[in-house]
């Protein structure tokens, strides 16, 4: 993403179950660090509410989620890691389709002068307006957060 002062970067954790952002994060650079606290944080959301032992995380075969840092704080979590067969755009769909909404409803609406505002933009967008606000169709047109609220558990 671009602001007049320079590129930012995002990398985003989606829940597949709920749509919502679960973990994000937000730098100057495309490093592990970005992918790992995005990863952190998404464990960190996900304490108490699930258990994280035999979840699968899926990501592309870019270099910063085959950093030995994010691989390990994954294993360490009990994560099972995924990636999809290269080139193969269908295993991503979700995330590239939440990515596309992210560039029609925010970012191709302004062009931000720095870094920080466009940081600040991503959050709003992240927190209040995706998670809480954007009703999605196949979440029988609730909001992540309403689903999750609304969800009905069964236990076999």
């Amino acid at each position: 993403m671009q602001a007049r002062e320079g590129k930012i970067y995002c990398c985003a954790v989606l829940d597949t179950y709920s749509r919502r952002v679960v973990g994000w994060s937000i730098d100057s650079s495309p490093t592990a660090a970005l992918v790992t606290n995005a990863l952190g944080m998404a464990i960190d959301s996900r304490i108490g509410k699930s258990t994280s032992l035999g979840t699968i995380i899926h990501s592309d075969h870019g270099v910063q989620f085959r950093f030995w840092a994010f691989t390990k704080r994954a294993r360490d979590s009990g994560l099972m890691a995924s990636m999809g067969s290269i080139s193969d755009c269908y295993d991503n769909s979700m995330i590239e389709s939440f990515w596309s909404r992210m560039q029609v409803e925010l970012l191709d609406r302004q062009k931000w002068n720095t870094r920080i505002e466009l940081a600040n933009a991503m959050f709003d967008y992240l927190e209040i307006w995706h998670n809480r606000k954007r009703r999605h169709s196949q979440l029988v047109w609730l909001s992540p957060i309403e689903f999750e609220r609304n969800r009905i558990i069964t236990v076999a």
